[in-house]
């Protein structure tokens, strides 16, 4: 005894710098607030599906087991019951806070009710509410509870893993129809819209199935709106297509163009300078287009019908050798044939023909966007 109170009288040795902080609490630590702090303490970002620290996790997890001091019930379907803690479900959830204001219970234990779904999928939800965690299997195997509860009582973190689980593997054409319902119910615009691409792909497969037979049954407008989401989409998938093609075609001339410009300024390997002749032994040109054009360049040289209009062929040739004038920069010290006559033949052209030519240049400078090429900066100034 004598040294007990030895031991009680001595002073202990007691750390008067600021107590310990206390654990962050779970709905708050999932912000971008206590994130930078947790960085800027430890100098890392946490990662993983819960963003405190291990030791606080089993903290709030015991809590939640335990059921330590708890002062509301949670009732739900098949007579079951979940014991939590007002306080906590308060912060984590407004739509809960309002719902304690109103609950009665007896003395200070309050009673509130979560029906509708399974009693493991509200117990899943409460323990998320805690810890900010949950099992991966759990998770899968409640996804869709889950996701209307996250809904309900506004527990933004929660929806989006719901949702992220669910576009990630989840959808099939059997469940797309009943899960695009649950998407438009639950205010979820990113599942929904990927609901309805799927649907909208696999239409003929999916437009057989029980979840859209129960749907037009249930919700007749809502098919209606998809077939009609499907005939805009036939009908956007048409003009994609014919876009491509149109663009394809501006490429095409616009390289001949080029091809053009290569052949009588420079001279090509395939065809020879203009003003020279065709050499056999010669390698052939890398220049792609040039090998279009050769055929073309060699029947307009020899042709007799050369006048526009008589020869299909020499037709083509004329109508290269003018858009080439209305790119070409300089017309005085360009080499290509007819350059600088069609420059001042556009001048004299129809109000009819030169919107034509100008829609032309300005669709081929659009899909090449040209920009900085020595030979077309001035149609590029003009066009623009």
């Amino acid at each position: 005894m004598e040294k007990m109170d030895e031991i009680c009288d001595e002073p202990a040795e007691v750390d008067m710098k600021e107590p310990p902080s206390p654990p962050p609490l779970p709905c708050l630590a999932t912000t971008s607030h206590h994130r930078r702090i947790l960085k800027a303490e430890h100098g890392r970002t946490l990662r993983g599906y819960n963003c405190i620290f291990t030791t606080a996790k089993d903290m709030w997890e015991r809590l939640f087991d335990e059921g330590y001091r708890a002062d509301v019930i949670i009732n739900t379907d098949n007579g079951g019951s979940i014991y939590a803690h007002a306080n906590i479900l308060g912060m984590a959830s407004p739509v809960m806070k309002g719902m304690l204001k109103q609950s009665k219970g007896r003395g200070r234990q309050r009673s509130i009710s979560i029906r509708g779904v399974p009693h493991d999928s509200v117990r899943i939800f409460i323990r998320f509410l805690y810890s900010s965690c949950y099992e991966k299997e759990e998770m899968v195997e409640f996804v869709l509870h889950l996701l209307v509860l996250s809904h309900v009582f506004v527990v933004p973190d929660l929806k989006k893993i719901c949702v992220q689980k669910l576009v990630q593997g989840f959808l099939t054409t059997e469940n797309v129809v009943d899960i695009f319902q649950l998407a438009l119910l639950c205010d979820a615009p990113r599942l929904s819209l990927v609901c309805h691409r799927m649907i909208v792909r696999n239409f003929q497969e999916i437009s057989i199935t029980e979840g859209w037979k129960a749907m037009r049954q249930s919700h007749p407008v809502l098919e209606k709106e998809l077939l009609d989401s499907m005939v805009d989409e036939d009908k956007r998938q048409k003009e994609r297509i014919r876009r491509s093609k149109e663009r394809k075609i501006y490429l095409q001339l616009y390289e001949a163009m080029e091809a053009l410009v290569h052949i009588c300024r420079d001279g090509c390997r395939t065809i020879g300078p203009h003003d020279k002749d065709f050499r056999e032994n010669q390698a052939p040109c890398n220049y792609e287009a040039c090998k279009g054009l050769e055929q073309l360049v060699r029947h307009f040289a020899s042709c007799k019908l050369r006048i526009p209009g008589g020869c299909i062929h020499c037709k083509r040739m004329w109508q290269l050798l003018e858009l080439h004038s209305r790119l070409c920069a300089d017309s005085d010290a360009c080499r290509v044939p007819l350059c600088k006559n069609f420059k001042a033949r556009i001048k004299r052209q129809s109000k009819k023909d030169e919107i034509k030519w100008r829609i032309l240049v300005k669709k081929i400078i659009r899909t090449k966007r040209i920009g900085g090429s020595p030979f077309f900066t001035s149609a590029i100034s003009c066009y623009s």
